[in-house]
């Protein structure tokens, strides 16, 4: 790394010439850190706005998912079958989903050799389990904070080879030809090692964008605040965008903003909405024909999170759509209760679709309220609500329908 000053504008600016410049200190970003050093590449820096922002350190559900090859069971799978099912709902390139697929068990197993703790079966497999509608068990968890703990292990692992992080470097443009790229002009912000806010070059020939989406565009959205993204600089370039309208939609808490998805449906909250009036309606309820109709949708929602059109009609997704219908058109607020059952009385398990039934019998669950179904399936779910100042014991918790940044951004060859 060598170090030269200029001036930008008639400003001083340092100047860093580097092989590679990663942008975002999140888990991608470090992981592509990481991925370069093993490979031999010495001459590489982190730049990033935040080391402590951004989504993959502060965002999560009840059982934040890791999507990879089946590693465990005696069920098929194939890297062909799931660059299919990436490919299939038209966000990802054909070529791209077989890459991913074909190393995510690399990166996956890397991530545990790191220290990541997914949960693996007497004989050391990483079992998984279905979400977001995949039909095959290639989901794992390592909990609430999947993707706090990866960024972590990650970082402790770029630390530990010295790779360099700037942080507190905002990307302000991305220079380059039209063809190539040369550089990355940022704007470093006063802080700890500096008194003032200067500009600063990064010349490089390789440039790996981290950023995540823009994921501060929707007013409802299951992101904390202050994430903003960073696309708007490589778009500038010249770079030709893809899949831009690649986002998911679904249920998430208000405050704090939090992904209500797995356990926090399968066991069977209560919804209720209120008027300006304050008077309650039990939307659910009042819906559906049957209470069996309505529980199941409610426990399919738990691992078909996202909306999806194919089910808004006579499946989980259909769910999704009265909350909207509650909040936007009626301009109702929703909220889950898991104090109380829904309809006044505890499930009739055996009767809900077998796929319910069989997942809370053998979880041991079919007893109580959804909150003590929850404290006993999935502990972490109340702790997090109650380390950000809700009470699931004690308070109904306000949801919305949320967006969520997918796979949608940059072309790359």
């Amino acid at each position: 790394m060598r170090k030269e000053t200029c001036t930008v504008g008639g400003a001083p600016a340092e100047v860093y010439t580097l092989d590679a410049v990663i942008v975002g200190s999140g888990a991608a970003g470090y992981a592509a850190a990481v991925r370069l050093h093993q490979l031999g590449y010495r001459d590489i820096a982190v730049v990033t706005e935040g080391v402590c922002t951004g989504t993959s350190r502060n965002t999560g559900s009840d059982k934040q998912t890791y999507y990879k090859l089946s590693l465990a069971g005696d069920a098929p799978d194939s890297p062909a079958a799931m660059a299919r099912d990436l490919f299939v709902g038209g966000g990802v390139d054909g070529d791209l989903a077989l890459a991913e697929a074909a190393l995510s068990a690399r990166c996956f197993l890397q991530l545990c050799e790191l220290g990541v703790p997914f949960p693996v079966n007497r004989y050391g497999e990483y079992g998984g389990y279905r979400t977001d509608h995949d039909t095959r068990g290639r989901a794992t968890s390592a909990g609430p904070l999947t993707s706090r703990l990866m960024t972590e292990a990650l970082e402790a692992e770029a630390q530990r080879r010295g790779i360099r992080v700037f942080d507190g470097y905002a990307a302000v443009a991305v220079l380059a030809d039209g063809e190539r790229v040369s550089g990355l002009l940022t704007l470093c912000r006063p802080g700890a090692d500096r008194e003032e806010t200067r500009f600063v070059l990064f010349c490089c020939a390789n440039l790996v964008w981290a950023t995540g989406g823009p994921a501060g565009m929707y007013a409802d959205s299951v992101y904390p605040k202050g994430h903003a993204g960073a696309s708007g600089a490589v778009f500038e370039a010249g770079a030709a965008g893809r899949n831009m309208t690649e986002w998911q939609f679904g249920l998430a808490s208000v405050a704090p903003r939090w992904n209500v998805s797995g356990t926090y449906m399968q066991v069977l909250p209560r919804f209720f909405s209120v008027d300006e009036a304050g008077q309650s309606y039990a939307f659910l309820e009042e819906f559906f024909a049957s209470e069996r109709d309505c529980l199941t949708k409610v426990f399919h929602k738990g691992y078909e999170w996202p909306f999806d059109s194919q089910k808004a009609l006579a499946g989980s997704s259909l769910i999704d759509l009265l909350v909207y219908r509650e909040t936007v058109l009626r301009g109702r607020r929703v909220y889950l209760d898991f104090r109380e059952n829904p309809y006044g009385r505890e499930p009739d398990y055996a009767a809900l679709g077998g796929q319910a039934y069989e997942y809370l019998a053998k979880a041991g669950a079919c007893f109580g309220t959804p909150v003590e179904r929850l404290e006993h399936m999935n502990a972490p779910a109340v702790e997090l609500y109650r380390s950000k100042g809700v009470d699931l014991h004690c308070e109904p918790l306000e949801i919305a329908l949320c967006a969520q940044h997918c796979n949608c951004g940059v072309a790359v060859d």
